[in-house]
């Protein structure tokens, strides 16, 4: 019996071994030494170093997300704990399955004031599904399975697991639980029979229909579903920023992403129509805007998510469905085609006409003879050369919503960003996590020059990995959402917005053992990019675009205002 027992950094191992996980992102410290000895010794996982703690977790949270896997990552105590605070409330905030292992000072030392404590457990419990402090090795392996069982399901989370160093040197006998039985926590899956029947004649009797999805779609892989009740009623689709890639976006029934920087005909279609479902979205504000503009519409509102707590938050619902996505519409699909009722021909056939009237304003034209690169024209022209089949990562700010509106996503999970948090330095890490779980994939990162620069030693684990990432830089020595807000907002006071010592990107790419690129024309986009995608398949290529510093995103929805207030030049 001796022989069968493990330490509990053996026991962290084991655990990730008989969880089937194959990447685990992270950064030694004293508290995990005993584990980073275990991981040394193991052929399971491979282990990526970074060259910081919220690096680890932001390419854990992607990896999370390109894959519907849960992402790995671990730290050390004190500051490796509250350097992964960002990456943990990042994944928090978008619904992200992840497991965060976090070292800790031995249990005798905890409250003491021992070198590198924090109080891991209360920094992390606002930002987390769920966190765990184990004092006793005997309860480590199931607290492990405990912490992938509320990662993944229902509303997906990061899990915090907190492991004080003596806890990794004691032994007890190892075994990993099958399954997992919690009485406090019963996640919901499928949704009430009742409401589904109510939902499907509701949808039935719309005159001006629109189905509304988010990031629950991608999440709870129900692009499918999403897809086959979008054709077989014949309504418009409009999706979060989140839920981009949940239903294709060259369709012709897609209205386009919606919200503060969402096309007129999303937002106006979001505000006018008379039966809304919405999918796996909540009303954010940067969705719909002040919500008492929103409720002014008469809506009939139907609400499909897994999580009970989103539902009627901001806007009051008529019909809830508490639920996994994908299951909720299979069974309305079921009932539309049971029953014998249609929708009115006559009254959609007129709805998609003012939809057309709406859609042919063309809201997101830019001049494209322009002497100086404009950014939609590189995002676009980055679609083109990938043909829409690229892994997109962005940090936060203009050129995030650019690669949004621009780049039109047909696959769920191929768009990977920060949405709720809005986290700068989030792009190359993930795009680090996203080219680990698919290295044979084309994967970029639109990033801007402010952005970059908060993770950019990351260009080190990339040159370790040899990962042949393509970093777009829209480079317009701002700030630019920060300029763009203080041009409209605060009468041209650009306070602290604009970049007067950049780097020489060119130079700093190519420090790091990469190709670096600087483009000022813009009859030299294509080429390099094609270049990047092709002559240089291998290699990260750091693209350094010189666009125009005094260019917007619209339509933009000012804050505060409804859908319809939309400045649109």
């Amino acid at each position: 019996m001796a022989d069968m027992e493990l330490t509990g950094a053996e026991i962290v191992v084991r655990c990730m071994r008989d969880e089937g996980i194959k990447h685990i992102f992270g950064y030694p410290g004293g508290a995990v030494l005993n584990i980073y000895d275990e991981i040394y010794k193991q052929k399971d996982f491979e282990h990526i170093l970074v060259r910081h703690e919220q690096a680890a977790v932001h390419a854990a949270d992607a990896y999370a997300r390109c894959t519907g896997q849960v992402g790995v990552a671990i730290v050390t105590s004190g500051p490796g704990a509250t350097n992964a605070v960002t990456g943990i409330a990042t994944a928090y905030m978008d619904s992200i399955p992840m497991v965060v292992i976090t070292g800790q000072v031995p249990t005798a030392a905890i409250g003491q004031d021992a070198f590198q404590e924090v109080d891991t457990i209360g920094i992390t419990r606002p930002c987390v599904k769920h966190n765990f402090l184990v004092k006793d090795v005997r309860e480590l392996a199931s607290t492990i399975k405990k912490a992938f069982f509320i990662a993944a399901t229902g509303r997906p989370g990061p899990v915090v697991v907190d492991v004080p160093k003596d806890v990794t040197q004691h032994k007890c006998v190892y075994e990993y639980p099958r399954s997992v039985s919690m009485r406090s926590y019963n996640p919901t899956s499928k949704g009430h029979a009742g409401q589904i029947k109510k939902a499907a004649q509701m949808l039935l009797e719309a005159q001006r229909p629109m189905i509304y999805t988010g990031g629950g779609v991608v999440l709870g892989n129900a692009a499918e579903q999403v897809a086959e009740l979008a054709r077989l009623l014949g309504y418009p689709v409009t999706s979060t920023l989140m839920g981009l890639g949940g239903f294709p976006s060259p369709d012709p029934q897609f209205l386009g992403m919606l919200g503060m920087h969402g096309t007129i005909e999303a937002n106006m279609a979001m505000q006018h129509c008379d039966v809304l479902l919405a999918v796996g979205a909540r009303f954010d504000d940067r969705v719909v805007g002040n919500p008492k503009h929103f409720a002014k519409e008469a809506h009939r509102i139907i609400h499909i998510d897994v999580d009970p707590s989103s539902i009627s938050k901001r806007v009051k619902v008529d019909v809830p469905i508490v639920g996994e996505v994908g299951q909720v519409l299979d069974e309305i699909c079921k009932h539309l085609k049971a029953g014998k009722d249609k929708p009115d021909e006559q009254a959609l056939k007129a709805w998609w006409a003012q939809i057309e009237l709406w859609r042919s304003q063309d809201c997101l034209k830019y001049d494209r003879n322009a002497a100086v690169i404009k950014p939609q024209f590189v995002v676009e022209k980055l679609y083109e050369v990938t043909g829409g089949d690229a892994f997109v990562t962005s940090d936060v700010g203009q050129h995030q919503m650019w690669a949004a509106q621009y780049y039109k996503f047909a696959k769920p999970r191929r768009w990977i960003n920060s949405g709720g948090l809005g986290t700068m330095g989030f792009g190359l890490p993930a795009a680090m996590g996203v080219q680990m779980a698919h290295p044979d994939a084309s994967v970029a990162c639109i990033t801007g020059e402010g952005s970059i620069q908060m993770n950019i030693q990351e260009l080190s684990t990339c040159k370790e990995w040899k990962l042949p990432l393509k970093i777009i830089l829209l480079n317009n020595g701002y700030l630019g959402m920060v300029r763009q807000w203080q041009e409209f907002f605060y009468e041209e006071r650009y306070a602290e917005s604009y970049m007067t010592s950049l780097p020489d990107f060119v130079k700093l790419a190519e420090a790091y053992g990469h190709v670096g690129m600087t483009i000022e024309k813009p009859e030299d986009v294509e080429p390099a990019l094609r270049d990047a995608f092709g002559k240089y398949k291998d290699r990260l290529v750091f693209i350094n675009f010189l666009t125009d510093p005094r260019e917007n995103v619209f339509p933009m929805v000012p804050a505060g205002k409804g859908l319809s207030e939309m400045i649109l030049v």
